[in-house]
């Protein structure tokens, strides 16, 4: 179960996604997006598109830009060291890439083994040409996400936004009483 300390951010990102236009959302399932595919799956002009890794969405979101559509991959930070062969994909094909990540491995994280990638997803993307920028307080994931989306699309950059753990909630694995 994870406590959502806001609940409005979801809604300020789906905003902000519907006003780039987008129309793809590739996820692998992630309870700190779950409003957040929700509110897109409830969209007629959105196709959601399920993975079963993360680096899938990368390939996917390729074939939807060269199609004439804009797309958006969910993942957890955990996820982010499966993409790194397809970041240089991305970096070589010069195609935009919009990635919005859940973050593990910060503030009370009750999991050692996710503290690791927590600490290098932002340096990760950088390192394969792209652009982290973070999302420290549920206010600004509309503003952060619109920004991130406009860089991406303006000029086939590739921009990850990390949604910190204060703003997602804590994930407990304490049983329900």
């Amino acid at each position: 179960m994870t406590e959502t300390p806001d609940p409005d951010w979801p809604a300020a990102i789906f905003d902000a996604l519907t006003a780039l236009d987008i129309r793809q959302v590739a996820y692998v399932p992630d309870a700190g997006h779950a409003r957040l595919i929700e509110l897109c799956g409830a969209e007629p002009t959105m196709t959601l598109v399920p993975l079963t890794t993360e680096e899938e969405g990368v390939a996917l979101l390729a074939g939807a830009w060269l199609g004439g559509e804009r797309g958006v991959l969910l993942m957890q930070s955990s996820g982010v060291g499966n993409c790194a062969n397809q970041l240089a994909f991305a970096r070589a094909a010069r195609f935009p890439l919009l990635t919005l990540v859940t973050m593990r491995g910060e503030a009370a994280e009750k999991n050692p083994w996710q503290i690791p990638m927590g600490q290098a997803t932002g340096p990760l993307f950088e390192t394969m040409g792209g652009e982290a920028r973070r999302i420290d307080a549920a206010v600004d994931a509309g503003p952060t996400v619109a920004a991130a989306g406009q860089a991406a699309f303006g000029s086939d950059a590739i921009v990850a936004v990390l949604i910190a753990q204060d703003v997602i909630g804590v994930k407990s694995f304490e049983a329900a009483q």
